[in-house]
């Protein structure tokens, strides 16, 4: 597949990839084939699979070698089987559940930014890592939204008369219901992504099902410090100092 470099930290060896399905895909130093300099926006070919770009090389010298070469390179793209594009696309949701952290717009200056980004361009993203600023300015603002919501069904409540009669705090109800539903999403990614930035798998959070000590469990790990290195689910948050 055809793809673009997006960003190459050569320290770091570690860098992203979008391709020419419009997902996008990690590599490391050990994946390149014939370089280790690749610039942002270098041009190159590579073998996609779950998440990740294998036998990465760099396509810029090609353009100059002539009609012929360019034509047979085109033809042979072209008559790539369809099953290879779809297995490509499979791989690139199964990474990354939707749009990706690592292609998200620049860091929020402040709390209210990462609550409305988990609920925009993170809303059903189960990849990459989350610091703890992310994660609990997320909380903050999600508590805050929730009270209101509340406060505004109750105060219709109160002046439709339901407290009065067989229906209740109905309003009320069916508000922070779609709240909780509308948000479930994107506190379940964002709880992921916070485990992954201390190192552990996101299926930890199955342990919230633990009765009285599920929810302290998870409560511990969102409070450790970023893992300070890159890891599998990508590098150091930025704006994490190490």
């Amino acid at each position: 597949m055809r793809g673009e470099v997006l960003h190459y930290d050569e320290n770091q060896g570690f860098g992203f990839i979008t391709g020419a399905d419009g997902s996008s895909y990690t590599f490391t130093r050990e994946n390149l084939r014939r370089q280790t300099a690749m610039p942002n926006g270098t041009a190159v070919e590579f073998q996609p699979g779950g998440g990740q770009a294998r036998d990465v090389f760099s396509i810029a010298g090609q353009t100059t070698a002539g009609p012929a070469v360019n034509s047979t390179v085109g033809a042979a793209i072209d008559a790539a089987p369809a099953q290879a594009g779809i297995a490509s696309t499979a791989g690139g949701w199964a990474q990354h559940f939707g749009r990706s952290s690592e292609s998200a717009t620049a860091e929020p200056s402040d709390l209210w930014g990462y609550f409305w980004r988990g609920l925009t361009q993170n809303y059903f993203n189960f990849a990459g890592r989350a610091r703890r600023k992310e994660y609990w300015g997320y909380c903050l603002f999600w508590v805050v939204c929730l009270l209101i919501v509340g406060g505004i069904g109750i105060f219709t409540d109160i002046e439709m008369g339901n407290f009065d009669t067989d229906v209740s705090a109905v309003v009320t109800v069916g508000l922070c219901g779609t709240f909780l539903l509308a948000t479930l999403l994107p506190g379940l990614g964002m709880t992921v992504r916070r485990l992954h930035d201390i190192g552990l798998s996101g299926w930890l959070y199955l342990v919230i099902l633990i009765p009285s000590i599920g929810s302290l469990i998870i409560l511990v790990f969102a409070l450790i410090p970023t893992q300070a290195r890159e890891n599998q689910w990508g590098p150091i948050p930025a704006g994490v100092r190490v």
